[in-house]
């Protein structure tokens, strides 16, 4: 599929007429069987519970990109993955990616986590109360758990993490939330959770103290993430490197040691190239909280040097994605999520989130070699305009 390219850096038709969009729609259908409909709209009445004030539809042009060859736990094959964006070269340069690793054998991805929590806080007078309190937390977990667990047909509480400062006491009640992405489903466990406990101790809460900094990049969500985490890699020959990406191996290897080093002079948490792009483009394609980029973004971005060939890793520990409920409900974010083969299923969330992950690490692979090449500002300037 793609052995011949046309210079097009995939089989995926190019150009800007009308008629090439009806190429690329058809590209889809006989690619994936499924046929793209960008005149679905939804009712007002469906959007109770996604947007108030409703007056109308913004559209946000749509892209698709691929193949993406992956080998995952959850996502194997090949997949055309929907972007929508308004950022020019965002497309073109995430497919150079994918083609680059698919000529190499494709990417590798990885589901090894999936956690989301709320993290509401207790306020004591002195130390006595709070340590009191932490002992009681601790002999009462599974009733605890019980009354989160009673608010959901699909989450499960894996635990409840105390975090003590001063005079507070952060509970940190953490669940696995399924196929959803889990937001409303974890902040109403932990309100009837935190009622029994009140009621149980006398003890008021806040039910949000920020520590599971949601909407926020922190150290927290690098280490322990916030939803799904994934890890993927590719390892792409010399001379897909030369031909495609347009970078010498060697060069880019041995220079490569700056970026992590800067990254982290700057403060920076982890050291990914432009994750939120990726994640941003994808997350309004398929009905996601885009928001979310915010804390999704941090990463661990890393190339590896071997005989004749690079490769590239990229862990996202924290991916807050899911595929039901919110924006997934939409019709055309719904048809996207078909499109990718993740709309149903036991663990079709983390399907999305290992396509994701794959996505994301094509369209950094992309980037570093561009910038390596120094062929960076040339193709913003060519492609990137009108």
């Amino acid at each position: 599929m793609a052995d011949d390219t046309n210079e097009r850096n995939s089989s995926i038709p190019r150009g800007f007429k009308p008629e090439d969009s009806s190429a690329r729609l058809d590209w889809v259908k006989d690619f994936t069987g499924i046929e793209i409909d960008d005149t679905l709209t939804d009712d007002p009445e469906d959007l109770k519970g996604i947007i108030e004030n409703h007056v109308g539809f913004m559209k946000v042009p749509m892209a698709v990109v691929g193949p993406l060859l992956l080998d995952g736990v959850y996502a194997k094959g090949e997949f055309s993955v929907p972007l929508c964006t308004l950022e020019g070269t965002l497309a073109m340069s995430m497919n150079r990616g994918m083609l680059a690793s698919y000529l190499s054998g494709g990417t590798t991805v990885r589901h090894f986590r999936q956690e989301l929590s709320r993290a509401p806080v207790f306020i004591f007078d002195n130390f006595d109360e709070s340590a009191k309190f932490q002992s009681w937390v601790e002999e009462n977990k599974g009733a605890i758990m019980a009354a989160a667990e009673s608010t959901t047909n699909h989450g499960k509480v894996l635990r409840i993490d105390q975090y003590t400062v001063q005079n507070y006491v952060v509970l940190d009640i953490v669940l696995d939330t399924g196929n959803a992405a889990g937001q409303n489903m974890v902040t109403l466990a932990a309100k009837v959770a935190c009622e029994l406990i009140r009621e149980k101790t006398g003890h008021s809460y806040f039910l949000e103290s920020n520590i599971n900094s949601d909407k926020k990049p922190s150290v927290r969500n690098m280490l322990l993430g916030r939803g799904h985490a994934v890890a993927a890699e590719t390892t792409i020959k010399d001379s897909v490197m030369k031909k495609v990406l347009k970078v010498d191996p060697n060069t880019l290897v041995e220079a490569w040691p700056y970026y992590p080093t800067i990254s982290s002079m700057a403060g920076i948490h982890g050291n990914g190239i432009h994750e939120s792009n990726a994640l941003t483009a994808i997350y309004l394609a398929t009905g996601q909280d885009a928001a979310c980029a915010s804390e999704n973004s941090i990463a661990h971005f890393s190339i590896e040097k071997l005989d004749d060939a690079l490769k590239f890793k990229l862990t996202l520990p924290s991916l807050t994605v899911g595929t039901v409920g919110g924006g997934t409900r939409l019709k055309m974010q719904k048809r996207n999520l078909e499109l990718l083969g993740c709309a149903d299923g036991e663990h079709s969330a983390r399907k999305l989130a290992e396509i994701i992950a794959g996505a994301t690490l094509a369209l950094d692979i992309s980037l570093v070699c561009a910038i390596g090449s120094h062929t960076f500002t040339d193709a913003h300037m060519k492609y990137g305009r009108k």
